[in-house]
């Protein structure tokens, strides 16, 4: 005779209501303790914890979005998710987003020119914001977003009265020019610079930078056309072959920083005594032994955290636009550039 399992029934979930009763709180003081930003005492906020606890409740997202208006999606949107210093940069974002709440939605603009696909997926996702994290999005992408209503930060943009929307960055331009200068300063006298694309407001600004304080060293600059090993190889093998002799490269990005020291070592060249390179970023791959890269720091963490705070303050606050902030970076001096002549 064949025997029939007959299955469990399902737990049943702890509910808001369950947790106010236990608690001895209104059901709207529970939804207010699960609500980022919202107005709650310390002491309904740790009665509410500890039911909840004992309960093993867990808010309905999709229901308090219902109620409220908001998803508490916030969309992430990029076109560098190769480029290993944007995985720390996408880590940050998606794990500060989360501690405070909130859900990173990821867009990736990949091929997608006009950024449409990218634009349709935020607002079919219904997100409360945008932070748009690339120093090349397509033209028009982030006023196409704030027209569709949302709170929207450009991370890595250019700043100036052209952007339609704040903006948080480093100063490109102070960094290309600090690299030339220490140049200078290490007797490089034939300068170069390799650059990712020509329409990246990073690329441009740290290579206008390092072209104003090169002066008349500066004698090649290429544009690589991506910030990629392969592009920077590339583009160090074309430099060389070249004949003008460099004996200094600035490269807007670490990743092509590496590969043009690959490229040097590929044509029995030694780095510094031969060309010295200098990068933009300091990855941790930069620090590693094998290259010990000088580059220009710009410190990440702190302007994801400031434009992390200032979107969430623009939800709250929606008359209240921030403004855009230009952060300061620094040279971190390792062993692929020249040392300094003993006096």
């Amino acid at each position: 005779m064949s025997q029939r399992t007959i299955p469990s029934p399902r737990p049943i979930s702890a509910t808001a209501r369950d947790v106010a009763e236990a608690a001895g709180v209104s059901i709207s003081a529970v939804s207010r303790t699960f609500t980022p930003g919202a107005s709650v005492s310390a002491r309904t906020r740790e009665r509410v914890t500890e039911a909840a606890t004992h309960l093993g409740y867990r808010p309905n997202h999709l229901a308090r979005s219902l109620m409220t208006g908001r998803t508490e999606l916030i969309g992430l949107v990029s076109n560098h998710f190769a480029n290993p210093t944007f995985m720390e940069v996408f880590d940050l974002f998606t794990r500060e987003l989360q501690a405070r709440g909130f859900r990173p939605l990821l867009a990736n603009l990949g091929e997608d020119e006009d950024g449409r696909a990218a634009i349709d997926m935020v607002r079919q996702y219904n997100v409360d914001a945008v932070l748009i994290a690339t120093s090349a999005p397509p033209v028009g992408f982030a006023a196409s977003c704030r027209e569709a209503g949302l709170p929207v930060l450009h991370v890595f943009g250019r700043p100036g009265r052209s952007s339609p929307v704040p903006v948080v960055t480093v100063d490109n331009q102070a960094g290309g020019r600090m690299v030339a200068e220490t140049m200078r300063e290490r007797g490089l006298v034939r300068l170069a610079f390799i650059g990712g694309s020509a329409h990246d407001a990073s690329t441009l600004d740290r290579g206008n930078g390092f072209a104003s304080a090169a002066g008349g060293l500066l004698l090649e600059t290429i544009h690589a056309g991506d910030y990629t090993h392969e592009h920077g190889r590339k583009a160090m093998h074309a430099l060389l072959d070249g004949g003008a002799a460099i004996d200094g490269v600035f490269c807007a990005d670490d990743v092509l920083a590496l590969g043009a020291i690959d490229a040097c070592r590929e044509r029995g060249l030694s780095v510094p005594e031969d060309i010295s390179v200098v990068g933009f970023d300091d990855m941790p791959l930069a620090a590693w032994a094998s290259y010990s890269l000088t580059t220009v720091r710009q410190p990440i963490r702190d302007m994801v955290l400031h434009a992390i705070e200032r979107i969430v303050a623009w939800m709250e606050n929606p008359e209240t636009i921030p403004r855009s902030k230009l952060f300061t970076c620094e040279l971190v001096q390792r062993n692929s550039l020249r040392k300094a002549a003993k006096l």
